[in-house]
């Protein structure tokens, strides 16, 4: 009988193989850390800044839900989103009370495109007004979960301007008191790595003057130039950006019309589903994979106004359907009608890949054998599908347990392994 080998490898071999690696160690530990498994908005609604006030939010969902209630239902948007009729009414009652109870997730005021230049003593002001709107707003319970503002582009003609309002907004915040959990702001057309290096050097300067914490303002960055998709040398600007400024971007966001416009493609024809507009998104996701950066899809400026209230429902459902297909799990909205289409897509989606995806997950747990043999890999994109569902109100936990037959906890754990010794608690990681 044969002797049993011993490993050739001596410990001086395999403690010189850890030198070789462990500036990669730290990459990956430091670099891609993976999603945090904290709740991401399906949308984002931008407004102009000075048209926020405290009841914002309820006001949108109010002009909402009359605008379902004068086109037929909630039944009826569901058939012409195209959804079975058994989906359709449990989808509507949903979409019903999430209107009525959260009918915006993310707030953006704008103090971009959506403000233009009015002059820097109005801007001024108005900057004030926000911070204090906001501040209100977020004592009294009425603002959405995440809200923030966007700022004028560190371009050099604007540069001054949007610091300058950047910091009126966040030293209000500030002073009225501790700064709101869900606070975002962002960054515009960013066209170079070095844009947003000088936005890290302008939060870290906010951060020491108000006595906050290294890293509490984060930010999202608007891919709406072609310059950051491919530089000047050939390289991705993009795919620089999250080890440029480690931890400190919170998302991407595309930008649908100024990336369009920035390639010469007519009006009448950008979109969020040009090619042009799918090779930037998936460069994005390329870029931030694993990174823990978020990823969200534009908008479409059809707008259920007028006699095109259906059409323009059957449009953005069919866009926001294709966003989450392709693993963008958020977009934006710029009407109060929007709001009705967005939802409905979005919880359909959720509802229709819950059962399989729960039965899939049972087996997994439970080492049975079923029709498809998922590794560990798949087993966390299912889970995460499943949680994203919990988290945005398309699906129950009770549904998971019965379907799934795994809680919260658990699906969290298999969602992101990561975070299952951390003290990050499920409920912390859960809608509402």
């Amino acid at each position: 009988m044969a002797a049993t080998p011993k490993p050739s490898l001596s410990a001086g071999d395999l403690a010189s193989i850890d030198g070789q690696l462990a500036a990669t160690d730290r990459l990956l530990e430091q670099n891609y850390p993976g999603d945090d498994g904290s709740r991401q908005p399906v949308h984002t609604v931008y407004v102009p800044a000075d048209r926020f006030t405290p009841s914002f939010a309820t006001e949108w969902g109010a002009e909402a839900r009359a605008t379902v209630e004068a086109h037929g239902g909630y039944e009826k948007l569901g058939r012409l989103l195209g959804q079975e009729p058994g989906l359709t009414e449990a989808v509507a009652a949903r979409v019903e009370a999430k209107l009525a109870s959260e009918p915006i997730e993310d707030l953006r005021l704008d103090f971009e495109d959506g403000f233009g230049d009015r002059g820097d003593d109005a801007e001024d002001a108005a900057a004030v007004a926000a911070a204090s709107a906001v501040a209100q707003a977020v004592a009294a319970g009425s603002a959405p979960p995440f809200i923030g503002i966007r700022f004028k582009c560190f371009e050099a003609a604007t540069r001054t301007r949007g610091l300058r309002t950047l910091d009126l907004f966040v030293s209000g915040l500030a002073a009225a008191g501790e700064l709101p959990e869900g606070l975002v702001l962002t960054l515009p057309k960013v066209t170079t790595v070095a844009q947003v290096q000088a936005m890290d050097y302008a939060v870290s300067r906010l951060e020491e003057v108000h006595s906050l914490p290294a890293g509490r303002l984060r930010f999202e960055v608007q891919v709406e130039t072609p310059q950051l998709i491919l530089g000047p040398d050939g390289t991705s600007p993009v795919a620089l950006l999250p080890h440029a400024v480690p931890g400190r971007i919170s998302g991407l966001h595309y930008g649908t019309y100024d990336y369009s416009a920035s390639l010469q493609i007519s009006a009448e024809y950008q979109s969020m589903e040009h090619p042009v507009a799918d090779f930037a998104k998936e460069v994005m996701q390329l870029a931030v994979a694993g990174t823990g950066i978020r990823l969200s899809d534009g908008s479409t400026n059809i707008i259920p106004v007028g006699d095109n209230v259906e059409n323009a429902w059957r449009l953005h459902g069919r866009l926001v359907r294709r966003s989450l297909e392709r693993g963008y799990y958020q977009g934006w909205d710029l009407h109060p009608a929007q709001l009705p289409s967005r939802f409905a897509a979005t919880y359909a989606f959720y509802r229709e890949g819950l059962p399989a995806a729960a039965a899939r997950l049972r087996n997994y747990v439970e080492r049975t054998e079923g029709g498809v043999m998922d590794e560990p890999a798949t087993a966390r994109a299912l889970a995460a599908f499943v949680l994203r569902g919990v988290q945005c109100g398309a699906v129950g936990a009770e549904e998971v347990q019965s379907l799934a037959g795994v809680g919260i906890p658990q699906l969290t754990a298999l969602a992101h392994p990561r975070l299952a010794t951390s003290t990050t608690s499920a409920k912390d990681l859960l809608h509402g």
